[in-house]
């Protein structure tokens, strides 16, 4: 005859791959490859210092197409914000105001080598 379970006791049934582990990765560390964390293989980020100094910036000159091309890549793409280090509210005015001089065809939309 069967004993009653007590709800408190755990199941003791074998495990497939040995040390509590239901998956063999998980045997060899930390992560989900099987591996240890290194912490020399994490990628440490700069501060990026901010283009625009840190005065608080209203309006950025749409008509400044020079100061306004350094803000974007050869191809014509916007640089982010994590490159440039600018704030978000700066981020938004800057493609604002590239986007409306794109517009009024001060700046280019591609790049001169995908044109």
């Amino acid at each position: 005859m069967m004993q009653p379970r007590n709800p408190n006791q755990r199941n003791n049934f074998p495990r497939p791959y040995g040390s509590g582990s239901m998956y063999p990765m998980q045997l060899g560390g930390n992560n989900q490859f099987g591996g240890r964390n290194n912490d020399k293989n994490k990628r440490v980020e700069k501060k990026r210092p901010n283009p625009f100094g840190d005065k608080n910036l209203k309006t950025i000159d749409y008509l400044d197409a020079k100061s306004l091309l350094r803000f974007t890549n050869p191809h014509g793409k916007i640089l982010p914000k994590r490159i440039l280090g600018t704030t978000a509210y700066q981020q938004r005015q800057l493609t604002k105001a590239i986007k409306f001089a794109r517009h009024l065809a001060l700046l280019p939309f591609v790049g001169n080598d995908l044109a």
